[in-house]
């Protein structure tokens, strides 16, 4: 859990209202959940590995005994917990709020949550999470929608070049059942091939084995991982996805992937027949969390070698809450990963004057000076002139000033001599 200095929260909020800004042109519409939710919900077995790094709440009002009585089932001492991600909170919002929603609801969160990870680059305690859900729509547009708005928003954020691999859980199923895995060791399994790109086949079979998964399961695997594969260039769509798998895929399911490469392609290119498909098919991705029930995607940028957000399909998630399946799938933006990666914009400070007065100079008139540059557009501070001028202005400069001026007594607005900080 971090702070963050003047220049550096300025930064944030100013890439967080680019994303905002170009969500809200697709037609998402931004809500708000408490930081809390039920502890029962967050441990509902859908959220993962996650659901083992929330944070619980003790209840209000415990006196010793009832923490004795607990001490073989310590959860019996909470009743809440913060929220480890954003769509456990949607799903229960949805639920709650449905009555005054659209059939099809687009939703914005963009807000922190917590999760108690071991710090490291790039992971912290507590994150901001940027989403986007479509609830209510079970067709290929969905996924299109958002891969669309994802893409968009990069490209806002000048990280232009971005891709988005895509797969469909549904797909990992029928391939774990067609190589011959039992269904109780499929969940290890996909532990294990989630692995894929940072210990490769050999590495993937080789831990297989020693798990003692089942044999020629794994032989299977093995033969398809090894299989010869020509370097001809296929943009996305059926042959590209069908030669990615094992022969006799479920059609249902390719129509439902080349569906969305058409739907994104219309919508970059303006035809459905583009070649230059910001699509990757990855038959092995595989993504963690446990309520994902179909299309998973993951995002990618030619400039660093980790993924830079992710999301799924998630049909059965809000029917935990409603009683009735509802078709949903979101998308989260990695925020504290391409916030360090987005270019400070050459007007990101622009207008940003420091006023270094002598402090002979009557408040009323630093004051009515003030006031006046504001009027023009300009963003304004105020500073007793120092012995040390220099480290004044230096502090300035860091908090994102970009010119300053000496303030007598009797100045006015037009007659300021305004100087760069650089």
């Amino acid at each position: 859990m971090r702070d963050f200095l003047p220049a550096e929260k300025a930064r944030r909020e100013r890439v967080l209202a680019v994303i905002r800004d170009r969500y809200r042109a697709h037609g998402f519409d931004e809500i708000e959940t408490p930081v809390m939710e039920e502890y029962s919900r967050l441990h509902a077995g859908i959220g993962g590995d996650n659901e083992k790094l929330a944070y619980n709440v003790l209840k209000r009002g415990l006196d010793a005994d009832a923490i004795r009585a607990a001490a073989e089932d310590p959860s019996t001492l909470t009743d809440l917990g913060l929220r480890y991600d954003l769509t456990v909170p949607l799903a229960r919002f949805y639920a709650s709020n449905r009555g005054q929603l659209p059939t099809v609801f687009r939703s914005i969160q963009i807000a922190p949550v917590w999760r108690a990870e071991r710090p490291q680059k790039g992971r912290y305690r507590q994150f901001v999470q940027c989403d986007i859900d479509i609830i209510g729509d079970a067709s290929a547009r969905a996924e299109a929608e958002l891969a669309v708005a994802t893409l968009d928003t990069l490209d806002a954020l000048g990280l232009e070049g971005g891709s988005i691999r895509i797969n469909d859980r549904r797909v990992l199923d029928w391939m774990l059942d067609t190589f011959g895995f039992a269904a109780h060791e499929r969940p290890g399994v996909l532990i294990t091939i989630d692995k894929l790109d940072k210990i490769g086949p050999e590495g993937i079979v080789s831990e297989l084995r020693e798990r003692g998964a089942t044999t020629g399961a794994v032989d299977a695997l093995e033969a398809f991982l090894r299989r010869p594969m020509t370097m001809e260039y296929n943009p996305y769509g059926e042959r590209q996805v069908r030669k990615a798998l094992p022969d006799g895929a479920p059609d249902e399911i390719i129509a439902h992937l080349v569906g969305i490469g058409a739907a994104v392609a219309a919508a970059r290119a303006g035809s459905a027949s583009v070649d230059d498909i910001p699509l990757v098919f990855d038959p092995f991705l595989v993504r963690g969390m446990g309520y994902y029930t179909g299309t998973i995607f993951e995002l990618a940028h030619p400039s660093v070698d980790y993924s830079l957000g992710g999301g799924g399909r998630y049909d059965g998630m809000i029917g935990r809450f409603l009683g009735q399946d509802v078709p949903a799938v979101g998308f989260s933006i990695g925020f504290e990963r391409i916030v360090d990666l987005v270019a400070e914009g050459e007007d990101a400070a622009a207008a940003a004057i420091v006023l270094v007065h002598d402090r002979d100079v009557p408040e009323g008139e630093l004051l009515a000076l003030k006031s006046a540059l504001i009027r023009q557009g300009s963003r304004v501070r105020l500073e007793h002139r120092t012995k040390n001028l220099k480290a004044l202005l230096e502090r300035a400069a860091a908090d994102g000033y970009t010119a300053f001026a000496a303030v007598a007594a009797g100045a006015t607005a037009d007659a300021l001599e305004v100087k760069p900080l650089a």
